[in-house]
Protein backbone atom coordinates (compact mmCIF):
# COMPACT_ATOMS: atom_id res chain seq x y z
CA UNK A 1 0.00 0.00 0.00
CA UNK A 2 0.87 3.42 -0.64
CA UNK A 3 2.80 5.26 1.78
CA UNK A 4 0.40 8.25 1.20
CA UNK A 5 -2.86 6.49 1.48
CA UNK A 6 -4.83 7.06 4.58
CA UNK A 7 -5.99 3.83 6.07
CA UNK A 8 -8.21 3.09 8.92
CA UNK A 9 -8.84 0.36 11.66
CA UNK A 10 -11.88 -1.66 11.94
CA UNK A 11 -12.74 -3.73 14.73
CA UNK A 12 -14.85 -6.50 13.33
CA UNK A 13 -18.00 -8.17 15.57
CA UNK A 14 -15.06 -11.83 15.69
CA UNK A 15 -12.90 -9.37 17.37
CA UNK A 16 -10.45 -9.31 13.95
CA UNK A 17 -9.29 -6.10 13.48
CA UNK A 18 -9.59 -4.99 9.31
CA UNK A 19 -7.57 -2.49 7.66
CA UNK A 20 -8.91 -0.66 4.49
CA UNK A 21 -7.56 2.62 2.65
CA UNK A 22 -10.46 5.61 3.06
CA UNK A 23 -10.64 5.87 -0.38
CA UNK A 24 -13.00 3.12 -0.04
CA UNK A 25 -14.83 4.02 3.18
CA UNK A 26 -17.53 5.83 1.02
CA UNK A 27 -18.53 2.45 -1.04
CA UNK A 28 -17.86 0.37 1.92
CA UNK A 29 -20.88 2.67 3.41
CA UNK A 30 -22.81 2.58 0.69
CA UNK A 31 -23.29 -1.24 -0.14
CA UNK A 32 -23.74 -1.43 3.95
CA UNK A 33 -26.31 1.23 3.82
CA UNK A 34 -27.93 0.05 0.71
CA UNK A 35 -28.08 -3.95 2.11
CA UNK A 36 -29.84 -2.64 5.68
CA UNK A 37 -32.28 -0.81 3.33
CA UNK A 38 -33.27 -4.06 1.54
CA UNK A 39 -33.21 -5.90 4.98
CA UNK A 40 -35.50 -3.21 6.56
CA UNK A 41 -37.90 -3.30 3.48
CA UNK A 42 -38.12 -6.81 3.82
CA UNK A 43 -38.53 -7.29 7.41
CA UNK A 44 -41.50 -4.88 6.82
CA UNK A 45 -42.50 -6.23 4.00
CA UNK A 46 -42.55 -10.13 6.11
CA UNK A 47 -44.77 -8.33 9.19
CA UNK A 48 -47.37 -7.05 6.52
CA UNK A 49 -47.67 -10.11 5.44
CA UNK A 50 -48.03 -11.65 8.58
CA UNK A 51 -50.62 -9.03 10.06
CA UNK A 52 -52.97 -9.38 7.45
CA UNK A 53 -55.87 -10.73 7.43
CA UNK A 54 -55.80 -13.07 4.15
CA UNK A 55 -55.42 -17.02 4.03
CA UNK A 56 -52.43 -18.58 5.61
CA UNK A 57 -51.93 -20.38 2.18
CA UNK A 58 -51.59 -16.99 0.84
CA UNK A 59 -49.11 -15.63 3.11
CA UNK A 60 -46.81 -18.40 3.28
CA UNK A 61 -46.53 -18.32 -0.74
CA UNK A 62 -46.37 -14.27 -0.57
CA UNK A 63 -43.51 -15.05 2.55
CA UNK A 64 -41.37 -17.49 0.22
CA UNK A 65 -41.46 -14.83 -2.73
CA UNK A 66 -40.75 -12.22 -0.46
CA UNK A 67 -37.68 -14.23 0.59
CA UNK A 68 -36.88 -15.04 -3.21
CA UNK A 69 -36.75 -11.57 -3.97
CA UNK A 70 -35.03 -10.66 -0.69
CA UNK A 71 -31.91 -12.69 -1.23
CA UNK A 72 -31.75 -11.44 -5.49
CA UNK A 73 -31.52 -8.32 -4.12
CA UNK A 74 -28.95 -8.61 -2.22
CA UNK A 75 -26.74 -10.82 -3.62
CA UNK A 76 -25.31 -8.17 -6.15
CA UNK A 77 -24.19 -6.38 -2.98
CA UNK A 78 -23.05 -9.51 -0.99
CA UNK A 79 -20.83 -10.20 -4.46
CA UNK A 80 -19.54 -6.59 -4.29
CA UNK A 81 -18.39 -6.80 -0.36
CA UNK A 82 -17.05 -9.81 -0.70
CA UNK A 83 -14.67 -9.08 -4.25
CA UNK A 84 -13.75 -6.10 -1.98
CA UNK A 85 -13.13 -7.97 0.94
CA UNK A 86 -10.53 -10.39 -1.10
CA UNK A 87 -8.87 -7.49 -2.39
CA UNK A 88 -8.66 -5.59 0.98
CA UNK A 89 -7.26 -9.19 2.35
CA UNK A 90 -4.58 -9.06 -0.21
CA UNK A 91 -3.08 -5.62 0.30
CA UNK A 92 -3.00 -6.43 3.90
CA UNK A 93 -1.08 -10.05 3.40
Amino acid sequence: MPANTAQHFTHMSNGATCLYSLELQPFLQSLRATLADIDFEYESDIETVRKSSVDELFKQATIRKLQECHRERRMPCVVQLERLQKRLHARVA
